[in-house]
C-alpha cells in the first residue's frame, strides 16, 4: 500500500516532471514506431502540469524554463505522421481548459506557441482531427480575457493585420458536423465578448466581415429550402411532412438566436454590420416583392414563409435598428402620405407625420441586390432611394390620389396592407400578425408626435396605444374593415379548417381589445352567424361516434384554449402561418373512427372558443372552465346496468337481458357467447360473456368494446349475421402520456361479425343496441344543455351578478 501511494506522489513529482521532459526532447522524429511512447510522454507532461498549476507552482516553473510548448510545437514540425496531431490537440485542450492560474494562462498564450500551433498545416480529410482541433481552438477562446487577446493577434502599428485563431475558426463555421458548428459559434461568442476596438475593427472589415454576410446568405438559403418544403406537402399533409417542417424551421432559429447572442453583446461596430447584413441580404429581399415595387431581388420565396421568416427575424433577433428598418420599410408610403396630407392642410409638417424619416435613419447605407433586365442582372441600389422613387411613382398615379383610408375600395391597393384581406387566410393572418409583432415592440421609435399624442389623449388601452405608436392613422382606422374580414373568417360557409377558426379567433379577441370591444351590428350579426355554425356542428356530433366523450374533452380542452386565447403575440410561435399554408385542412369526412375522433375534437375546441369570444364581447372576459358533473343527474338505472357498467375482462356480469349468439375469435375458434348491452349515464357497454358452468344466470366477461360507434348493420346474403364497428383508438391512452399531437398510425378499426340462431334474434340485437346509446346520448345532452342555451353567457352574468356584493 505504502509502495503503490508513494508511486502516485512520485508520478507527479518535479524529479518526474523534468525526466519526461527531457525524454521528449530527445525525440528526433515522430513516425508509427514511436508515436505511442511519444502520446504517453505528451499525456504524463499534461497530467503534471494540470497538477502543478494547483498544487506545486515549481512545476509549472520548470514548464516555462523548460519551455515545454515549444516542445509540442516541435512534436508536431517532426512528425511524419498525422496520427500524433489528434492526441497532441487532445491533451493540450484539456492542460488548457483545467488551467486556473493567470499567470499559467499568459504563458501559454505568449510567444506565438498558441499561434503556431493553430496556423500547423493540418490535414483535415480524415478521422476526427477537425473536432479535435476545433475544440483545441474553443478551449483556447475560453481562457482569453482582454489582457492577453494581444498576445494572439499580430500588429501592424496600431491596426489589426492578423488574428490567426479567429481567421482558422471561420474556416469551419459551415462545417457540416453540428458539434464543429456550435464549437465554433461559442469561439466567436467569446471572442466577440472580450474584444477592443483595434479587433473589431479587424473582425468587422473585409475579408473578416464576409463571415456576417455568408451566415445570412446560408440562412437565406435555408428559407428558400424551407419555403419549397411548405408549398411541395400542400396537397398531402402527413405527421412525416409536418415533422421535416418542424426540424427545418427549429434549424432557422438557432441561427436567429446566434445572431441576437452577437447583438447582444452590445458591441455597436458588430451590431451595425450583423444589422446591416440582415437587412440587405435576408430581410428586404423577402420584403420588397410584398411590397409590389416592381424590382425583383432574386428571392423567388411565397409570401407567407417571407411574412413568417420577418416574424420570427423580429421576435428572436430584435434590436432597435432591425425593428425600425422593418418598421420603415412596410411604412414608407403610409407616412410619406400622411405627410402629403399635413402639407396640404397645414402648410407644413408641424405637428404632422414630417417626422417619418427618421423612421429610415438607420438604412441609409444599406444597398440592395436587385435582378431582372433593367437592373443590368445585379445592380446594388440604395434603399432609401428605391422608396423614395416608388414614391414618386405613387403620387403620380391617379389611383392614389386619395388617401387609403378616405376610400375602403383604395386599401388593399396599398403595400403590406393588401395582404390584410387576402383571400389566402394564412396570408392574411400572417401579415397581421407581422403588423402586431411590429406595434408591440417596445423597441420602435421614430413614430410621429401627433400620433403619441392622440394614444395620450385619448385614453386608449396599451394595446390600441402600441397600434397608434406603429401608425394610428392606418391601423386604428382601418380597424372596423380589419374586425370585419376576420368575422367573415369565421362565418363562412362551409366553414373553413378549425385551424384557420382558431388563429382567427385569437387575432379577433386580441383585435377586440385594442378597439374597446365596439362592433357594429353587422358584424355582431357575422358573429352570432359563426356561433350557429358551431353550435350546429357541435350537435351533429352528438350523432357522431364518439359523443360520448365529448363532456370529457370539453372538461380537458377548456383550460388549454383560454390559456391560448389568452397568449401574448411576443411569445406565440409564427409558425402556425406555415401550418396554415402547408395543410390547408378541411374537415375530414372520413368514417374510420380516428379521423372521427380528431374532428369531435376540433369541433369541441371550435365551439369553446365561440363560447370564449361571445363572453368577451359582451361580458369584457372570458369564461371559466363550467362545472358539467354538477349539470348531470343521478341516474341508478337497472341492476344489470350498473353491472355491466363496472365489468372488465374475467368478472361476472348478470346475463338476464343478454341475447345468446356465436362469435369466430382468429385465436380461440368460434365461441358460444352471450351479447349484453347496457348503458349507465354517459359510459355504455357491449359485452361479450360466456355462461358461467356453475351460475346459469351469470356470465364471464371475454370481450368488450364501447357502446358508442358500434353502427350495427345486419348482412344483406346472411340475416343472421350482425357486422359491428369496435372503436380500437383509445384517447384515454394518448391523454395519459400527454399525447395531444395528430397520431401518425392510428389503429385500424375492429371488426365483429356475431351469429344469432335466426333472423329474429338478429333483429333484436340490432335494435337494443341502437337503443342503448340513446340513453347514452340522452346523458350527454343533458349535461351539455346548458352550454348550447343561447343565452349561456347571460346566465353566468346573472348569476355573478347575484353573488357580487351590494
Amino acid at each position: 500500500m505504502w509502495r503503490l501511494l508513494w508511486r502516485s506522489i512520485d508520478r507527479f513529482s518535479l524529479q518526474h516532471f523534468k525526466s519526461v521532459v527531457t525524454e521528449l526532447r530527445q525525440i528526433k522524429v515522430v513516425d508509427e514506431q514511436n508515436r505511442d511512447a511519444v502520446v504517453d510522454l505528451l499525456q504524463t507532461i499534461v497530467e503534471i502540469v494540470t497538477y502543478g498549476d494547483r498544487k506545486d507552482p515549481s512545476i509549472f516553473d520548470c514548464f516555462m524554463e523548460y519551455q515545454v510548448l515549444a516542445e509540442f510545437v516541435r512534436v508536431l514540425r517532426i512528425s511524419t505522421s498525422s496520427t500524433i496531431e489528434a492526441p497532441l490537440l487532445q491533451y493540450l485542450s484539456i492542460m488548457i481548459q483545467n488551467m486556473d492560474s493567470e499567470h499559467a494562462i499568459y504563458y501559454c498564450l505568449s510567444n506565438d506557441y498558441i499561434n503556431n500551433i493553430v496556423e500547423h498545416q493540418y490535414n483535415f480529410n480524415t478521422g476526427d482531427l477537425a473536432l479535435y482541433y476545433v475544440s483545441f481552438l474553443r478551449a483556447v477562446s475560453s481562457k482569453i480575457s482582454r489582457d492577453t487577446l494581444c498576445l494572439l493577434v499580430k500588429f501592424n502599428g496600431d491596426v489589426v493585420v492578423s488574428f490567426p485563431l479567429y481567421s482558422e475558426a471561420l474556416k469551419f463555421a459551415q462545417h457540416e458536423e453540428k458539434m464543429i458548428q456550435t464549437a465554433i459559434r461559442a469561439l466567436t461568442l467569446n471572442i466577440y465578448n472580450i474584444c477592443d476596438d483595434n479587433v473589431y475593427q479587424f473582425i468587422t472589415t473585409a475579408p473578416a466581415s464576409i463571415y456576417f454576410s455568408d451566415l445570412v446568405y446560408s440562412l437565406r438559403e435555408q428559407c428558400l429550402q424551407l419555403d419549397a418544403l411548405v408549398h411541395s406537402i400542400e396537397e398531402k399533409c402527413t405527421c412525416k411532412e409536418n415533422k421535416d417542417i418542424f426540424l427545418k424551421t427549429d434549424k432557422i432559429i438557432d441561427n436567429l438566436y446566434y445572431f441576437k447572442d452577437m447583438l447582444s453583446v452590445g458591441e455597436s461596430q458588430l451590431s451595425r454590420v450583423v444589422t446591416k447584413n440582415l437587412l440587405s441580404v435576408l430581410i428586404f429581399p423577402l420584403l420588397l416583392p410584398l411590397l409590389k415595387l416592381g424590382v425583383n431581388t432574386g428571392s423567388y420565396i411565397s409570401a407567407v414563409t417571407s411574412l413568417y421568416i420577418v416574424v420570427q427575424l423580429l421576435q428572436v433577433v430584435g434590436g432597435k435598428h432591425l425593428i425600425n428598418g422593418v418598421a420603415g420599410l412596410l411604412l414608407y408610403h403610409y407616412m410619406a402620405l400622411c405627410q402629403r396630407d399635413a402639407i396640404a392642410t397645414n402648410g407644413d409638417t408641424a405637428g404632422g407625420t414630417g417626422d417619418s424619416s427618421p423612421l429610415l435613419h438607420v438604412l441609409n447605407d444599406i444597398r440592395i441586390k436587385i435582378s431582372g433586365p433593367k437592373a443590368g442582372g445585379g445592380e446594388e441600389i440604395n434603399i432609401n432611394y428605391l422608396l423614395q422613387h416608388s414614391n414618386e411613382h405613387t403620387y403620380s398615379n391617379s389611383h392614389y390620389d386619395v388617401t387609403p383610408w378616405d376610400d375602403d375600395v383604395h386599401v388593399d391597393r396599398f403595400g403590406i396592407f393588401a395582404y390584410l384581406f387576402s383571400e389566402n387566410h394564412s396570408i392574411s393572418l400572417a401579415s397581421l400578425f407581422l403588423l402586431l409583432t411590429l406595434a408591440e415592440n417596445k423597441d420602435l421609435e421614430h413614430y410621429p408626435a401627433s400620433l403619441l399624442r392622440m394614444s395620450q389623449n385619448q385614453g386608449l388601452t396599451n394595446c390600441e396605444s402600441a397600434f397608434a405608436k406603429v401608425d394610428g392613422s392606418i391601423l386604428v382606422r382601418l380597424m372596423p374593415q380589419i374586425l370585419k374580414a376576420l368575422l367573415k373568417v369565421l362565418a363562412c360557409q362551409p366553414p373553413v379548417s378549425p385551424p384557420i377558426q382558431w388563429h382567427t379567433g385569437w387575432f379577433l379577441r386580441k383585435l377586440l381589445q385594442c378597439d374597446g370591444n365596439m362592433l357594429t351590428d353587422d358584424n355582431v350579426y357575422l358573429f352570432n352567424t359563426s356561433f350557429e355554425q358551431s353550435r350546429e356542428c357541435l350537435r351533429k356530433e352528438l350523432d357522431g361516434c364518439w359523443f360520448d366523450h365529448i363532456p370529457d374533452i370539453i372538461g380537458h380542452e377548456w383550460g388549454s384554449c383560454k390559456k391560448a386565447l389568452e397568449l401574448q403575440s411576443q411569445v406565440m410561435d409564427p409558425l402556425f402561418t406555415l401550418e396554415l399554408a402547408s395543410c390547408q385542412q378541411t374537415i375530414d369526412g372520413s368514417s374510420n373512427s380516428y379521423s372521427a375522433w380528431q374532428r369531435m375534437v376540433d369541433t369541441v375546441k371550435v365551439f369553446i372558443l365561440h363560447l370564449q369570444l361571445k363572453a368577451f364581447i359582451f361580458m369584457g372576459r372570458l369564461l371559466e372552465k363550467p362545472s358539467l358533473k354538477s349539470w348531470s343527474y343521478s341516474d341508478l338505472g337497472k341492476t344489470s346496468s350498473r353491472d355491466a357498467s363496472s365489468a372488465s375482462f374475467g368478472s361476472e356480469v348478470s346475463l338476464g337481458s343478454g341475447i345468446p349468439c356465436r362469435i369466430a375469435f382468429s385465436y380461440a375458434g368460434v365461441r358460444d357467447v352471450y351479447l349484453v348491452a347496457a348503458a349507465q349515464g354517459i359510459s355504455g357497454k357491449l359485452i361479450l360473456a360466456e355462461k358461467h358452468p356453475f351460475r346459469s344466470q351469470r356470465g364471464v366477461v371475454i370481450a368488450i368494446a364501447p357502446l358508442a360507434g358500434l353502427s350495427p348493420k345486419i348482412d344483406k346474403d346472411h340475416p343472421t349475421w350482425l357486422h359491428l364497428r369496435i372503436r380500437e383508438f383509445d384517447p384515454d391512452f394518448f391523454k395519459a402520456k400527454g399525447n395531444q399531437s395528430k397520431v401518425s398510425n392510428p389503429p385500424a378499426d375492429g371488426r365483429w361479425t356475431l351469429g344469432f340462431h335466426s333472423a329474429k334474434a338478429c333483429e333484436a340485437a340490432q335494435l337494443l343496441i341502437l337503443e342503448e346509446p340513446c340513453k347514452q346520448r340522452f346523458s350527454v345532452e343533458r349535461m351539455l344543455a346548458p352550454l348550447l342555451r343561447e343565452d349561456y353567457w347571460g346566465e353566468i352574468w346573472m348569476a355573478e351578478a347575484i353573488k357580487a356584493p351590494a
